[in-house]
């Protein structure tokens, strides 16, 4: 699926959130929103999912309004991980997990053996083999991403919409989530905070600072040291490997401790 956004504008309350913003992504491609907090990544998401409207702009999904398209269309070709998953949901991680099989079943139709068998599977896929009877406000806060993730999965989608996905998860995991999603044939948008795994994993990085898009295209025309200041306000050493892609180490800060005032 390819998905593109069009000089799309967004406030609240008379806030201003974007304003102009424009990203493509190529059908199968991971494309890495990247900025500050604060910078409208998570609203552009949202947008980009179809659960708010911009007031100005387009989102086409394979050219056709995104606008114009049936809701549980939509559900069958568009999944969402969101950032903060709440606790509080008194449902069985398996129960979780049936969520993403929804929309492929007909309204009001009983649950089937082969959801089921897809979920049980999505779990062991996940490393959480034997927690489906789990509730789901006792897991840890990685095994609800996992689980989160795993539900996504399960609704077969075209277009994976992820914010934040690795926040939650350990070492190992971030890794498997993004080897995972850089060589799937799903068409990928997800949020992130560290600028190397974007860097290693994504096909384009489209950065936003202040609402506005600053640099879109591959990771070595975006993340250069001097939009890493601009945007981030911290100096960063990149370097180009062999593979073509940058490594971005950030430089400390060294903040000498105040020392004692003399008395005169």
């Amino acid at each position: 699926m390819r998905l593109d956004a069009y000089d799309v504008d967004w406030g609240v309350r008379g806030s201003r959130i974007l304003t102009e913003v424009a990203l493509t992504a190529d059908p199968g491609a991971t494309v890495g929103l990247l900025g500050p907090n604060g910078s409208g990544k998570s609203s552009l998401l949202r947008l980009l999912a179809g659960l708010g409207r911009p007031d100005a702009g387009r989102v086409l999904l394979d050219g056709e309004p995104l606008a114009d398209l049936p809701r549980r269309r939509l559900a069958r070709r568009i999944a969402v991980v969101h950032q903060q998953v709440s606790p509080d949901v008194d449902m069985s991680t398996l129960d979780v997990l049936l969520l993403g099989r929804i929309p492929h079943r007909p309204r009001l139709a009983a649950l089937r053996a082969t959801d089921l068998d897809l979920a049980r599977r999505a779990l062991a896929d996940a490393g959480l083999a034997g927690f489906e009877t789990r509730r789901w406000s006792a897991l840890s806060g990685g095994e609800r991403q996992r689980i989160d993730i795993a539900r996504a999965l399960l609704q077969e989608p075209d277009l994976l919409l992820l914010d934040e996905p690795t926040n939650h998860l350990d070492v190992r995991h971030q890794l498997e989530l993004l080897e995972f999603l850089a060589g799937s044939a799903i068409t990928v948008v997800v949020t992130l905070h560290d600028l190397d795994l974007a860097a290693q994993y994504c096909d384009k990085i489209v950065l936003l600072h202040q609402g506005r898009v600053v640099a879109a295209g591959t990771p070595v025309e975006v993340l250069t040291p001097e939009r890493v200041r601009q945007v981030y306000q911290a100096d960063a050493d990149i370097t180009v490997e062999a593979d073509g892609r940058p490594r971005v180490r950030f430089r400390r800060t060294r903040t000498p401790p105040a020392g004692p005032r003399s008395v005169t």
